[in-house]
């Protein structure tokens, strides 16, 4: 059987994510690489990404999949199989939730930069499935087990797993049983600037996917309890419910384009991530236009906000959130924005692309060479 040298895998590529431009990086390395997915939708991602050969599954065939992918999982083991793994040396997955999963071939080495074990499998299960039909439940009930089974089967394939941060670490050595490296996500500072202090506005910001485990129903009701302006950038499946939440100092604005986005970091009042995330690029984002944080203090966080550059809240209850609004009204002038664009840029592209390429090339894998395109 013929090989080729690598393949990079990716779940599904449908937008530009935190995941997504990661996948930039390991493409940028890897110019001849193909990226195998499971869903393709044309012209959703970067020229980065789409100038590579991309290989999808039998799913990416229907248009309605492509759109309601994320109601797919039980066909998820399936479609993965379908990928043609085995043609490879050397597969680099970047992964939450299926593409770690992929067959290699007996005697290939198979790399996974994995965001978390699957969400929708684990710890954030009872989140997806609440306000889903009964019937949904039931058939979830059923399914769960043999699709964790799964998960955790294909998780020997894996030869060696890379974490995005401590405690996406520790969720695979509970779940997977097996020890990962440590290398944290890519904050593009260039995109960020610092604005003047005459352009900073009082309003707090939310960028986030609108969906249940992402927690912005629970910033919502602390900025109605507060009377405090909240401008939400995104969109999801639980939009129009946040909206029947929302009083009237609640502003949604719905997908934004890179430059909106980093406008609205640069002039926040402050930060807000309200849920608990495996890693958390928002944040630092937000650092790098110089604005301090306000977190849930679980998960990701803890390893990117400090005392410094934010105001944690210990629960996820409206007054646990309030009571952090309020320190941060009363701590805002503690924070610098070049200390604040300082720490972000410990977390930079080029620091990651550096220890990408280091772990690579320590894996034998061929790379670009350096100041090549």
């Amino acid at each position: 059987m013929t090989t080729r040298p690598v393949a990079l895998i990716h779940d599904w590529l449908t937008g530009m994510r935190g995941g997504e431009r990661c996948l930039e990086v390991f493409a940028e390395l890897l110019p001849g690489a193909p990226i195998l997915t499971l869903i393709h939708e044309p012209g959703s991602v970067s020229d980065c990404i789409e100038k590579h050969e991309i290989i999808a599954s039998p799913l990416s065939r229907s248009r309605a999949a492509r759109r309601n992918y994320r109601k797919l999982l039980p066909l998820l083991p399936w479609a993965t199989r379908k990928l043609p793994a085995a043609d490879y040396d050397v597969l680099v997955s970047l992964s939450h939730c299926a593409a770690k999963a992929a067959t290699k071939r007996p005697g290939a080495k198979h790399i996974s930069y994995c965001f978390t074990p699957a969400r929708y499998l684990w710890d954030h299960a009872d989140t997806y499935l609440r306000r889903s039909s009964a019937a949904v439940r039931a058939a979830a009930r059923l399914l769960l087990p043999r699709l964790r089974q799964w998960d955790v089967d294909t998780a020997g394939g894996v030869d060696r797993f890379i974490a995005i941060s401590e405690y996406v670490a520790e969720r695979i050595r509970r779940i997977y049983g097996r020890d990962a490296d440590i290398i944290y996500p890519p904050v593009d500072t260039s995109r960020f600037t610092i604005a003047a202090d005459s352009d900073v506005r009082d309003h707090y910001l939310v960028v986030s996917a609108l969906t249940p485990y992402k927690g912005v129903d629970l910033a919502i009701a602390a900025c109605n309890a507060t009377g405090k302006r909240l401008i939400v950038i995104g969109k999801g499946e639980d939009e129009r419910r946040l909206h029947s939440l929302a009083g009237p100092t609640i502003e949604f604005r719905g997908w934004q384009p890179d430059h909106v986005v980093a406008d609205e970091m640069a002039t926040c009042r402050a930060f807000v991530l309200p849920c608990e995330e495996d890693f958390g690029i928002t944040p630092l984002e937000a650092m790098a236009s110089g604005r301090p944080v306000v977190a849930l203090g679980r998960g990701g966080a803890c390893e990117t906000v400090t005392a410094a550059t934010g105001v944690f809240f210990d629960e996820p209850s409206t007054e646990s959130a309030v009571a952090a609004l309020q320190t941060m009204d009363e701590r805002h002038g503690d924070f610098d924005p070049v200390s604040l664009r300082a720490h972000a840029a410990s977390f930079d592209l080029p620091v990651f692309r550096q220890r990408i390429a280091a772990l690579l090339r320590e894996e034998g894998v061929v790379l670009v060479p350096e100041g090549q395109p």
